[in-house]
């Protein structure tokens, strides 16, 4: 078998030939009338027409010897055969189609279009160029690329030859068109809000430090879609804004777990977080519906439904029924040796921290689809406190074990958000890298007033869980450090 050096040498000694032979093997632009999937469409007609057309695309097999030879051609749109014919074309197109054409190349070919004797709708070649030589071959056809680091850093040849993957981006594309197209249905204004700030906020994470050079000022990558600048714009009289962006936080990797994701985030004037359980029900299964064409998955060991009515979860009570601690009572020292006793790892020792640690420890039992509700205050440091001061007015769908999305009724109490951020500094002062950066001047856009609002998030974990596939795989192109030379 030919090392990759043997196999590249040969590939130039090709490319070699094309220009001896007066061909540019890169040329600027090549004749293609129609993408594949056009002509397929189409193909009856261009049959019985018999006239000429090109398509352009990949050679992606090479089958046949002597006088005949059959290539599949792809283009992104469909893949065609084209039929190579000695005694059809001119001697000297067919011999330097045979001496320099591989697998991987891109061709255009010129033909008419007929059916083979196997009834393949296929392209009876007339005359070809080289569009662009490869010098480097595609990975096996049938195993492709197997190293989980190789599919990741050569994403282009891995989409190429994996067409489960492939088919998912694009409906990873469409679980977004749907999206927006959802919020723009229901009123919503789609806005752009800044990526670089000088306090992150409306969520807690680790954030990505920068520098602007300009202003002599570290900024942050934000981590969330806007969420204080989308309330902002309630203050100014926009009653309905959603963004779809990205979002980056500085966290540890996971297939589950991104440093760079994308999220969509509305604010709806006058709604409280019961209206927003209400939108949030309807725009997942129309996602599900519309790009899945179902309601129903089975995903991570669970199985759910997002057609039959959600569950209401009490967050205390869920956590006390599980395990039998009352978090909103319960002593640091009681949830640490409780997620002892459990063999649950968990980071820092302050009450969010632990309470959080218990939560997760919980909702993985929890199929769904279900509303969790309730949190304590501690856990909310932007949302609307309930009658008993103690939770507030936050909601999460609970799907599969895990949290897909975070929404609330949001505080628009100045003195109350106030306090909640100076508890989040003292947070951030003991050493939490999660806690949420106060915004004073947010704080100053609360005095002027904003009204009654319900804000929600959620991102391409949602989508992730409905594929069934790590959030990882789903990136076009994950994050990878730099091959060592």
């Amino acid at each position: 078998m030919a090392s990759l050096d043997e196999i590249r040498d040969g590939r130039i000694q090709k490319l070699n030939l094309l220009k001896e032979n007066g061909v540019n093997p890169y040329p600027a632009k090549v004749s293609r009338d129609f993408s594949v999937e056009e002509v397929k469409k189409d193909f009856e007609n261009l049959e019985k027409s018999e006239k000429e057309f090109s398509v352009a695309g990949r050679v992606m097999a090479i089958r046949g010897q002597g006088a005949i030879l059959f290539a599949v051609i792809f283009d992104g749109t469909e893949k065609i055969q084209a039929i190579i014919k000695k005694d059809e074309i001119d001697e000297n197109v067919f011999s330097l189609f045979v001496d320099t054409v591989d697998i991987g190349d891109f061709i255009s070919v010129t033909g008419t279009a007929m059916v083979s004797k196997t009834g393949e709708q296929s392209i009876l070649l007339k005359n070809w160029t080289m569009a662009s030589k490869s010098l480097l071959p595609l990975p096996e056809k049938f195993h492709g690329l197997q190293d989980v680091d190789e599919k990741y850093r050569k994403r282009y040849l891995d989409l190429l030859m994996d067409t489960e993957t492939r088919d998912l981006m694009i409906k990873k594309s469409k679980f977004w068109d749907v999206t927006r197209q959802f919020m723009k249905d229901e009123g919503f204004l789609e806005v752009e809000t800044p990526t670089l700030e000088t306090t992150t906020g409306g969520a807690e994470a680790e954030p990505f430090k920068t520098h602007h050079n300009d202003y002599d000022l570290d900024v942050f990558l934000r981590i969330s879609v806007g969420e204080l600048w989308q309330k902002r714009l309630m203050a100014a009289g926009f009653p309905k804004t959603f963004e779809i962006g990205r979002i980056y936080r500085n966290e540890g990797s996971s297939p589950e777990h991104l440093q760079e994701f994308t999220n969509m985030e509305f604010y709806w004037g006058y709604a409280d977080y019961r209206d927003g359980m209400e939108l949030v029900k309807k725009m997942y299964r129309k996602i599900a519906l519309e790009v899945f064409g179902k309601t129903e998955f089975t995903t991570r060991g669970h199985t759910f439904d997002l057609a039959k009515e959600w569950d209401l979860i009490d967050y205390v009570d869920e956590i006390k029924k599980q395990v039998g601690i009352d978090v909103t009572k319960a002593s640091t020292k009681e949830m640490a040796e409780k997620l002892d006793e459990l063999g649950v790892k968990y980071d820092g020792e302050n009450s969010e921290r632990l309470t959080d640690s218990l939560w997760k420890y919980c909702r993985k039992n929890i199929s769904g689809p279900a509303f969790l509700v309730n949190h304590p205050v501690l856990m909310a440091p932007l949302a609307k406190l309930n009658s008993d001061g103690k939770t507030v007015q936050e909601f999460q769908p609970i799907i599969a074990g895990s949290e897909m999305g975070r929404g609330y009724s949001e505080l628009n109490d100045p003195i109350d958000q106030k306090a909640r951020f100076e508890e989040q500094q003292k947070l951030i002062d003991s050493g939490d890298k999660e806690a949420m950066m106060p915004d004073w001047e947010f704080v100053e856009m609360l005095e002027h007033g904003i009204p009654p609002t319900c804000g929600f998030g959620f991102g391409e974990r949602f989508f992730a869980f409905l594929a069934d596939r790590p959030a990882r795989e789903l990136q076009l192109f994950p994050l990878m450090r730099p091959k060592e030379k």
